[in-house]
């Protein structure tokens, strides 16, 4: 997997040895990237511009005809000439290559053929996605025909996962964009115009597990979390400025019911009341489209508040988890001795004293238990049987089809990132039938 540029360094100059010429002015994109960022490498550029070069880069060039974020428009020209004049030169040339003398019309094209999961070439509405992970919710919406013009991920591993697949380097702090001393005005510059905000903002400090783990630890949750609970107000804060036609969030079940509900309320008061949106939510649970059962808090506001939206209607038989295993999967999954008699001693355990955790064998008929974070720990939340042998986990592609992601799409190459990610991920054929329903009904 490419490991995209980080705040320590660029990648070294592209020389002519680097550079193969092509017919017809195509560059591939990921090739664009890196000669972009080369050309960029001796720049004296602020740290928290150089920080997140990667990112301006990758998403000027899902839109080279625009200003790059953060950047002067005459800096795009640059880019533009600098991309022209490399299809256009004998590769020799290279490094005599004079910038002004290079029309800054897009005299190139870019091939999209090394991204799994390129841009739409003709979108039909426009969309940005927050706390992106590995990009559940652009899955979805890219679907219907969307494009995406801004998206924000803190977690490292989940940004290289999401320029796998994507060719985009997410920005990384959000609050670089939304802390208290970021003008209004600034916000309304750097983030593009769009019509449906995606967000899944954190839900641990929300979810039962989390909470859980965070009383243990003696830490806060909720709200009170100011790591991740207060994100939400990130949100609030970037429609208030760009006020978007509609905001589509999603969370955990336990969003309903937290602090007795005064969490969920304050969420609905802000909404409602600062945004001037209207507020509808709903509690889905996935296992007519993919085979687990994952129950989430969808939640849907629009900014005509007169317009109450309508859930769709998600029924029918739950689908079996043997819908998605591997035929051959290898035997690195399969548990270990140790391992497997701990899960049995502790459920017994459990059992007889009537709290904890059980270990059991999943039942291939039905759909798995919700696929969760820590899984990638011990697998007691889906185990699959196997004859003659002990139980395995999941391997990392079959996580990815419980989740409905495409073929196509790359997990991260390490495994313990690819079953965290997959289990903070959404389900994405729910929020692409539930982002459908919102075109259909008001875009």
């Amino acid at each position: 997997m490419d490991n995209f540029p980080q705040s320590n360094g660029l990648p070294a100059y592209v020389t002519a040895n680097d550079v193969k010429t092509r017919p017809g002015k195509v560059i591939p994109y990921r090739e664009a990237l890196r000669l972009i960022l080369s050309s960029m490498a001796t720049k004296r550029l602020p740290e928290s511009i150089r920080s997140e070069l990667p990112a301006i880069v990758s998403h000027w060039l899902h839109a080279p005809k625009e200003a790059p974020l953060l950047l002067a428009k005459k800096t795009g020209k640059k880019w533009r000439a600098l991309l022209s004049g490399y299809v256009a030169i004998n590769p020799d040339n290279l490094a005599r290559l004079k910038l002004h003398r290079v029309n800054p019309r897009l005299g190139f094209k870019l091939d999209h053929g090394d991204i799994p999961l390129p841009p739409v070439r003709h979108p039909t509405f426009t969309f940005i996605d927050l706390f992106a992970g590995i990009g559940g919710f652009r899955v979805a919406l890219q679907n219907l025909g969307g494009k995406c013009l801004f998206s924000s991920e803190l977690d490292l591993t989940a940004k290289q996962t999401y320029f796998s697949n994507f060719g985009e380097i997410p920005f990384g702090d959000i609050h670089k964009f939304t802390a208290k001393n970021i003008p209004d005005k600034w916000i309304a510059k750097c983030i593009p115009d769009h019509d449906i905000m995606a967000a899944g903002f954190p839900c641990q400090p929300f979810s039962k597990a989390g909470i859980s783990a965070r009383i243990a630890l003696g830490q806060k949750h909720g709200f009170s979390c100011e790591t991740h609970g207060a994100l939400f107000f990130d949100v609030v804060r970037i429609a208030k400025v760009k006020k978007p036609k509609a905001i589509f969030l999603e969370n955990v079940k336990n969003l309903h019911t937290h602090d007795g509900g005064r969490t969920f309320q304050i969420i609905r008061d802000v909404i409602e009341q600062e945004l001037g949106y209207s507020f509808s939510s709903h509690i889905i649970d996935a296992s007519p489209m993919v085979p687990q059962r994952r129950l989430r808090c969808y939640i849907v506001c629009l900014r005509d508040p007169k317009v109450t939206f309508s859930f769709p209607s998600i029924k029918g038989r739950p689908r079996p988890l043997i819908s998605i295993l591997e035929a051959s999967p290898p035997d690195r999954y399969t548990i270990s001795n140790r391992l497997w008699n701990g899960h049995q001693e502790r459920t017994k355990r459990n059992i007889d004293r009537g709290t904890g955790f059980k270990a059991y064998e999943a039942d291939l008929c039905k759909p798995a238990n919700t696929l969760v974070a820590r899984y990638f720990k011990d697998g007691k939340e889906c185990l699959i049987p196997q004859k003659g042998k002990n139980p395995r986990k999941l391997t990392p592609r079959e996580c990815a089809r419980l989740q409905g992601f495409p073929e196509e799409f790359i997990p991260h190459c390490l495994p313990q990132p690819a079953y965290r990610q997959f289990g903070n991920s959404v389900a994405i054929p729910v929020v692409e039938r539930i982002a459908e329903q919102i075109l259909d009904q008001y875009l």
